[in-house]
């Protein structure tokens, strides 16, 4: 009998993740779905403006928290690990993080 409750609690808790995704995905759709529409009734109506997006900010924010994230796992992974193919987990976000910063320095100064 014992056998039997554990294929069950394993078939359940097998089933709990792929009911997650498909339910987050339904939700992911539908607000595309309900956003194109919304978006297009007010292209008709002459109401849409384009909204503005600030790629500086936006490159400056990113960039100091891939950086930061980045720094944080390659030293933990270095010490866990020390010098394996598992420290990319921290030195891929670390260089983008690095990446975007010197974009945004960049462009910051070519625009004072």
């Amino acid at each position: 009998m014992q056998q039997v409750t554990s294929t069950v609690a394993q078939t359940i808790v097998a089933i709990i993740p792929i009911v997650g995704i498909v339910m987050g995905s339904a939700v992911v759709f539908f607000y595309l779905l309900w956003n194109h529409r919304r978006k297009t009734l007010l292209i008709k109506a002459g109401q849409w403006t384009r909204p503005h997006f600030d790629l500086l900010s936006f490159s400056l924010l990113t960039g100091l928290l891939l950086g930061s994230v980045g720094l944080c796992l390659t030293v933990f992974l270095s010490i866990m690990l020390g010098l394996s193919f598992g420290l990319l987990g921290g030195l891929i976000p670390l260089s983008m993080g690095i990446g975007l910063l010197v974009y945004y320095g960049i462009k910051r100064s070519e625009h004072p």
